[in-house]
């Protein structure tokens, strides 16, 4: 309920995701949904995962040293990753919803389709060929799990500003 003291699109205005005149911008849509759906993840990660992100171990192969001397380094450089999954997911909604969609399922549904398959492309590629790293069956299930919860975070984002 609203009564008429905030304006509805007050967040809107605010996080830059639309202009004055209400017109959307799937690019900061999309960056600022993804900084969100980074920190859902990392909130859901951290804790059940014990570890840090497999950003971690990226940093330390090409700076040295040991991948928990960079916590800050490879948290920025997760949210930068999840801000990169974001713009992608905002253009490519921005081309599937149109108004007579209900932009909130639509976004949840293929928020979680694009998860799955950066999931995906982050097991089979960046941690298996890039890194060679081999996660046990829970690390992989956790890792996967994290990035659901990215797509559904991305996606109720990303649709409810649709």
């Amino acid at each position: 309920m609203n009564c008429g003291i905030v304006p509805t699109n007050w967040r809107d205005g605010l996080l830059g995701t639309q202009d004055a005149e209400g017109k959307r911008h799937p690019l900061r849509t999309g960056a600022v949904g993804g900084v969100f759906a980074t920190f859902v993840m990392t909130a859901f990660r951290e804790p059940t995962a014990r570890a840090l992100p497999p950003t971690a171990v990226f940093v330390s192969r090409y700076r040295g040293g040991d991948p928990e001397e960079y916590p800050v380094t490879s948290l920025a450089l997760h949210v930068l990753y999840g801000i990169g999954g974001g713009v992608g997911f905002g253009l490519a909604f921005e081309s599937i919803v149109d108004d007579t969609d209900e932009p909130e399922t639509v976004g949840l549904v293929a928020g979680v389709i694009y998860a799955i398959l950066l999931s995906v492309f982050g097991e089979r590629v960046v941690l298996d060929c890039l890194l060679d790293m081999d996660l046990s069956t829970d690390e992989r299930a956790v890792f996967h799990a994290g990035h659901v919860v990215y797509g559904l975070a991305l996606g109720a984002w990303v649709g409810s500003r649709s």
